[in-house]
This record gives C-alpha cells, structure tokens and sequence, in this order.
C-alpha cells in the first residue's frame, strides 16, 4: 500500500509551498487507496510554538485534506534517533566534532581552495583525526563520508522527476547526525521516521533533492528500506526565491481569512 508524509516543522504558520506540498503527498495516496499521514519535524525545539501544531492542523482541515492515524511528535521519538545513532557509532562511520561555528567560519576562509556542495561551503574535517578532544566541549556527531562510501559501495535512487540518480556520499560532506542541543538532525530522524511509518514514496520539494543523496546512505547503513521519491517543483515568490515562514501575506491563515481560494493559487 502507498504511504506518503507530510512533515511540516511547528515553528510557524503553513504558506503556499507548504499547502502544495501537503496536496502532493495527500493526493498520491489517496488517488491510489493509500495511507497519508502527518508528521510534526519539531526536534528544533528552541524554535518550536505550541500553538502551531493545532494550526497547521486547521489549516490543513481547511484545505479539506485528511489524514490516517494520529500526527508523530519528533520530540517524542529521541530515543530511536539514539538507538540509530548508537549502531553508526558501532559501525565506526561517525565522529564527534567540537567545533563551533565560528571555528568552521575561520578555518574556511583560511582554506585556498574551500569544498563546496549545492548548499555552499562543506565542512572541512577539521575533528575527523582529533587525537586531543577538548573536555570543556559537548560534541556534535557527524558522519564520515569516506568511512560511510566504503562500507555502502555504489547506490542510486529513483525519481519521479528525474528518473534514477546515482548517489554521490560525499555530496553534502561530513553532515552533522547528532547536534549539541538535542541529540538528533533532520537527516537521521527523518530515515528512521519513514522506516518507522512504513513510507514508501517521499515527496518533498526539489531543494531537498541533494539531501536525499545522504538519506540513501543512511538507510543503507541502517538497513532501512528504500522508499520511491518524487521531488516536485518549488512555489516561488514575485522575486524568484523560494516561499519561508516569512512571508506571512501568503500564509493560509493570512489567505483563509482574506477569502481567497488556495487551489487557484498553485499550478
């Protein structure tokens, strides 16, 4: 059976981009006779609002899609990120890092030639050999890219848009898995949240589509199964950039309350 997603992060009000990406999942599967079911991505928890569980849920209400089963809370699910976490550290594919930001800032721009992604500059590997960690410093936990692309050899994934695509593990580098503050990142919770929920087809918006090469490894590692993705167009604003929470004129709330019909707003 289809099962599609979708993930919204309570620490603002849904806008256009979100409703089309709600629309997409929620249409796969039910023009399939599938599940479509909601999942709060709320392990930011320093930028999380309570009132905004209960409004994106409204607003979802109002756009007249319906979800199957009770909405997941991230929050409540950081013992399996830990679990998951734990078999990568068994595995010998992570690391801690003790940098700050700053740091990172730094010590890239002394760098002659600074490795780049699709997302800007990556992180050097700067902890990936420390033999003296500080012990005034909590550490983030990363994932060691050589290590990781050794152990999963070649990999691909499939795209509704874009057909199979070849994964490249070193296309985002050393990505943090586990952050200071909350033990977590989106890339780990997020493939063991839709191995959990039995997911089978990912949609989310293109500009996750590099995210999705770090995903692939992950699930690999993990033994997590491998879920079909479509990664749909962007909505965009009068400037070209891409929809944020804020941009609170096309917020569904904001338009609900103006009477406008959102479908007509969205290809």
């Amino acid at each position: 059976m289809i099962t599609t997603r979708f993930a919204p992060s309570p620490t603002g009000c849904l806008h256009l981009g979100h409703a089309y990406a709600a629309r997409v999942a929620h249409d796969l599967a039910r023009q399939n006779g599938g599940r479509f079911l909601v999942r709060f991505e709320d392990i930011d928890h320093t930028r999380v609002r309570p009132e905004f569980y209960e409004g994106i849920l409204e607003d979802l209400r109002w756009l007249g899609l319906t979800w199957d089963d009770e909405p997941w809370r991230q929050l409540d699910r950081l013992d399996h990120y830990q679990m998951a976490l734990d078999r990568l550290k068994m595995l010998g594919v992570i690391y801690p890092c003790y940098c700050t930001r700053k740091e990172i800032e730094i010590e890239l721009a002394n760098l002659a030639h600074a490795p780049h992604g699709p997302e800007g500059p990556l992180y050097p590997g700067t902890c990936r050999s420390l033999t003296n960690p500080p012990r005034d410093r909590e550490p983030a936990w990363r994932l060691n890219l050589d290590m990781a692309a050794g152990l999963v050899g070649e990999l691909t994934f499939k795209d509704q848009r874009h057909g199979r695509i070849g994964v490249d593990p070193g296309l985002l580098g050393d990505v943090i898995l586990a952050r200071k503050d909350i033990g977590t990142s989106y890339h780990l919770a997020v493939v063991v949240d839709d191995a959990a929920q039995q997911i089978t087809h990912v949609t989310r918006g293109e500009d996750l589509l590099g995210s999705t090469h770090i995903h692939r490894v992950l699930q690999t590692l993990l033994d997590l199964p491998e879920p079909a993705y479509f990664h749909h167009q962007l909505i965009l604003d009068e400037s070209g950039q891409r929809l944020a929470k804020r941009h609170d004129a096309l917020s569904i709330e904001t338009l609900r309350n103006r009477g406008e019909d959102v479908w007509n707003l969205l290809p």
